[in-house]
């Protein structure tokens, strides 16, 4: 008995290399017009120099981060415009195959000559370079108030990142008073002892 396998037919021997822009659901600039209220400075995000990202909401009711990348058409910015459609591609490529829960997903894309854009997945407390500002800004808020704006000075002698408790609303809460100093009575006067955590404590105080 002979038996016969049909060989399968391998695309990439043959260069035919199936693009990443495949992958996903294409999504019309009409829709994501009309989820982001036609691109409105309201909706924006952020900006750089890859171009801007709107928040928007899809007729389905999912809100989604809309990666709009630069449309440029002067003839000069011709080069940089390849750039860009490779920038596409190259984030689409290395987000195609990968899962897992601390990745950004890609929801869906809308991709023309005119006008690329990725659509990912909100994120609705934004970039830990906003929050780590705010933070920063929170601590030294509830500093400032302890050292000027108690009728008793008072020296926490403990900020460490254990220390710092966040809300609901990632506003930054100073906690842990144990060892905090009273400036100008009788505290800073006994207390001779070392007190802090080994790589926060504040130069002066070793």
């Amino acid at each position: 008995m002979i038996c016969c396998r049909k060989r399968k037919v391998d695309e990439r021997s043959n260069g035919r290399e199936e693009s990443p822009l495949t992958k996903w659901r294409r999504i019309s600039l009409l829709e994501l017009q009309r989820a982001t209220n036609g691109f409105d400075d309201c909706n924006l995000l952020g900006k750089g120099s890859f171009g801007r990202v709107y928040k928007g909401e899809l007729a389905d009711g999912i809100d989604v981060a809309v990666k709009v990348f630069n449309d440029l058409e002067e003839e000069e910015e011709e080069e940089e415009a390849d750039e860009a459609t490779i920038d596409v591609h190259r984030e689409c490529e290395i987000l195609c195959n990968l899962r897992h829960r601390n990745l950004i997903k890609i929801v869906s894309i809308c991709y023309t000559i005119d006008f690329k854009a990725l659509v990912l997945e909100f994120m609705p407390n934004g970039s830990l370079e906003k929050w780590r500002l705010n933070i920063v800004i929170d601590v030294a808020s509830a500093l400032e108030y302890l050292h000027h704006g108690y009728s008793i000075p008072i020296v926490h002698c403990d900020v460490k990142p254990e220390n710092v408790l966040l809300d609901g609303d990632l506003v930054a809460r100073l906690s842990d008073f144990g060892i905090s100093k009273l400036l100008g009575g009788i505290d800073s006067i006994t207390r001779t002892l070392m007190l802090g955590t080994i790589g926060y404590i504040a130069p002066g105080s070793c």
